[in-house]
């Protein structure tokens, strides 16, 4: 029997997720069958989806079509509409057993009446049902402690797909590292869609912070934990505890900023400003010095003057960032933001090059300051791997996958460090 193909589009959290559905149709017998998880992150990504659908029907004209993920949930009709669909799965249906098992029965058991299974999002309170354990490389692991979004970014249609905040209990994540541990992997990844969110809805409301040192504390044999993309304004303080005082903790965070500019900002309806992200960054690399940031900014934001863009582009030296993720303004049908005074096209462009260019920058520094550094590398495959900080390594010489390689640094591409193992 084929096994069903699944592709993947928008974010890691949508790729642990696909993991997970890739037990749940195997378990189910589903077979030909392809499943594309979609991304709803800008209009831009809702059209690549379309694109993607009908070049997957052309490619598989007999299988059975299903799409799932953020934008089956936010715009289940565009789907539904489309003729090379068979199916319409919400965000959470496509993680319940049951619907994989129906979809497998085939037509006789789910019906055209049931064709778009999308409920409400808002009506979720769990998020713990589906966790896979060693989804990612052989040597790193992703486990999602998080879902949902309680707050309302005025760009942002990513609430209305995942839902409200909800949090995995910090016993089940403890046993789930614990397993990972025990399977031979050397760093786990914690995800979710805002993590620093983690523990709100849970007894006693824990934070953060808590879950990091707890995790710490109880899996002693995990060489390496890193954490995904954090708001800084709730950064809590056994986090920052954790980043000064655990060195197994990586010095490695990526920041929700969106913007440097505080008009922009508050029109985003972000919690913080723009000193309030540079208070965050000079008193994490206070308490780590070799810590390296990553952050998400978005250009050309409804109303953003040039005088505005100036104050993002400046946030990027003054808060030392070294990875930019650079968004273009992408207006989402539904949010506040697409009903603002709209911003040119041309001007967007500009904008996203010119955040792009200083990030570039940012990294060419950050290389060069490498060279002749120790660093211990994590093996992604036989020839790269990456340092605490996240920075790719490229060894001329086959290394063991999986293993972490103590290193010293021989210089760089531009793009990668090279490296030979230090003695």
């Amino acid at each position: 029997m084929t096994a069903p193909r699944f592709t993947t589009l928008g974010c890691r959290l949508n790729a642990y997720e696909t993991e997970a559905m890739r037990e749940l149709s195997g378990a189910a017998g589903l077979g030909d069958a392809v499943v594309v998880n979609t991304c709803a992150v800008t209009a831009e990504a809702v059209r690549k989806a379309r694109q993607e659908i009908r070049r997957l029907r052309r490619e598989n004209p007999d299988a059975t079509l299903v799409v799932t993920g953020c934008a089956a949930q936010t715009e289940p009709g565009t789907f539904a509409a489309m003729d090379e669909v068979d199916h319409v799965i919400g965000n959470t249906e496509k993680m319940q057993r049951t619907t994989w098992d129906r979809l497998a029965r085939g037509p006789d058991f789910v019906g055209e009446t049931e064709r778009v299974q999308v409920d409400d999002i808002m009506s979720v309170t769990e998020t713990a049902g589906h966790l896979i354990d060693g989804f990612g490389t052989r040597s790193r692991a992703y486990v999602q402690v998080q879902n949902g979004c309680d707050h309302r970014c005025t760009f942002c249609i990513i609430p209305y797909g995942r839902g409200n905040s909800r949090s995995v209990p910090a016993g089940v994540v403890v046993a789930q590292i614990r397993r990972l541990v025990d399977k031979g992997f050397n760093e786990v990844v914690l995800t979710g869609v805002d993590l620093t969110s983690w523990g709100a809805d849970l007894p006693g409301a824990p934070r953060l912070g808590d879950l990091v040192m707890r995790i710490l504390r109880l899996v002693p044999d995990l060489p390496r934990l890193r954490i995904s993309s954090i708001d800084s304004i709730e950064a809590d303080d056994n986090l920052m505890r954790a980043v000064a005082t655990e060195s197994r903790l990586m010095p490695h965070l990526h920041l929700s900023l969106q913007a440097g500019d505080d008009m922009i900002l508050k029109r985003m309806k972000r919690r913080h400003l723009r000193d309030d992200a540079i208070r965050f960054c000079a008193e994490a690399r206070r308490l780590r010095p070799d810590i390296v940031f990553g952050a998400d900014i978005i250009a050309g934001f409804p109303t953003e003057t040039e005088a505005m863009f100036e104050n993002s582009l400046r946030l990027v030296e003054e808060c030392g960032l070294t990875w930019l993720h650079v968004f273009p303004f992408s207006a989402r049908p539904g949010t506040p933001a697409a009903r603002m005074p709209q911003p040119d096209g041309a001007t967007v462009k500009a904008r996203a090059a010119r955040l792009r260019a200083a990030g570039a920058a940012r990294v060419a520094a950050h290389l060069d300051r490498q060279q002749g550094a120790r660093h211990d590398v994590l093996m992604e495959t036989p020839r790269m791997g990456r340092t605490p900080q996240f920075t790719e390594v490229r060894f001329a010489a086959d290394q063991q996958e999986g293993a972490i390689v103590p290193a010293r640094i021989t210089g760089h591409d531009g793009v990668q460090l090279s490296a030979v193992p230090a003695g």
